[in-house]
């Protein structure tokens, strides 16, 4: 039966790092803008004063998210050097990081309670885009290996530059995955084995679809001004990062056919899931190609209640000699 822990969303207020993260996410309590301000000076110009009168950032703004998420990688990872192009998916790092502990924690239980780390355990991120997120904050956590993928060739160089900028090509990879519509065909070589997958899947089914959850996020927000010119999303985003035909649902059923296939390679598969009634019929479809055990873990910032979803075809014993021997060797 798929283990499915919960934690009840509270609201957090404005400018404040999400509630009810995960005990290891850093990014706990209200964010110390003096501090962020002090190692990112930039930062100064978009801080605003929240309805309560605490220092914030409009996060309507897409310029002020990505200088925000600059000045929290610098402060909290040590990332000295990071940035994206104009448009690019600027993720909330709170919640990637939740994604990454919540994989840790899983690999954890298969390894006496011990969170496996260092170079030897590889994770590879579908879809690593422009932000390298997932590569920068689990090697910054864990010490894991990585291999980013991604079918954009403006997302790589951002990434390959980052990488650069902050030395950690030996830590992290990057492969771009030339057949477009496929997820793990094509991209991973004969032999070559992954702990841990991680995917940010796109949500929308159309241009049009993402087009008018963009409307609907500013109107959440606040911020529907009929004078103010709206960007495309307020964390950016391009067409490959924001929707796919069939949407979330369909790019999740291509994963799970398709991660049958490299089943030996892979230890683990995951995938974020943005809609939850998607959960069960992903779940059912794991169970139609195979897979021993089915995870659906719970994830909860401030009122935003998210989940993903982990999967493998390796019985317990199975992944038990699998990490011993990763460490061992």
């Amino acid at each position: 039966m798929p283990h499915k822990p919960s934690r009840p969303a509270q609201p957090a207020k404005p400018g404040e790092s999400q509630a009810l993260l995960h005990p290891r996410n850093r990014h706990q309590g209200r964010y110390d803008f003096p501090k962020l301000i002090a190692s990112s000076p930039e930062l100064g110009e978009f801080v605003i004063l929240n309805p309560y009168g605490k220092q914030s950032i409009d996060f309507a703004n897409p310029e002020a998210v990505r200088v925000f998420n600059r000045a929290l990688l610098r402060q909290l990872y040590g990332i000295a050097h990071w940035d994206i192009p104009p448009g690019y998916l600027c993720p909330p790092i709170p919640g990637r990081a939740d994604y990454v502990h919540g994989l840790a924690d899983l690999l954890a239980a298969e390894n006496g309670g011990a969170i496996p780390r260092g170079k030897a355990i590889r994770a590879l991120d579908i879809g690593t885009g422009a932000s390298c997120i997932y590569p920068l904050l689990g090697h910054s956590d864990y010490g894991w290996g990585f291999l980013g993928a991604d079918i954009d060739d403006t997302a790589l160089a951002s990434a390959r530059t980052i990488i650069q900028a902050n030395g950690l090509s030996e830590a992290i990879e990057l492969r771009q995955q030339q057949q477009r519509g496929q997820i793990f065909k094509g991209l991973l070589q004969e032999g070559e084995r992954f702990e841990l997958t991680l995917c940010n899947p796109p949500f929308h089914a159309s241009a049009e679809e993402a087009a008018s959850g963009s409307r609907r996020k500013w109107k959440n927000l606040g911020k529907l001004d009929p004078a103010r010119k709206l960007p495309v999303l307020n964390f950016g985003g391009q067409s490959a990062e924001l929707w796919c035909t069939g949407g979330e649902a369909s790019f999740l059923k291509r994963m799970v056919n398709e991660s049958a296939g490299v089943a030996s390679q892979v230890l683990w598969f995951s995938s974020l899931v943005s809609k939850a009634s998607n959960v069960s019929t992903t779940e059912a479809l794991l169970k139609k190609v195979g897979a021993v055990d089915v995870r659906s873990v719970a994830m909860a910032q401030g009122n935003k209640q998210s989940r993903f979803l982990a999967w493998t075809f390796h019985t317990p014993e199975q992944r038990a000699t699998w990490l011993r021997e990763r460490s061992a060797g």
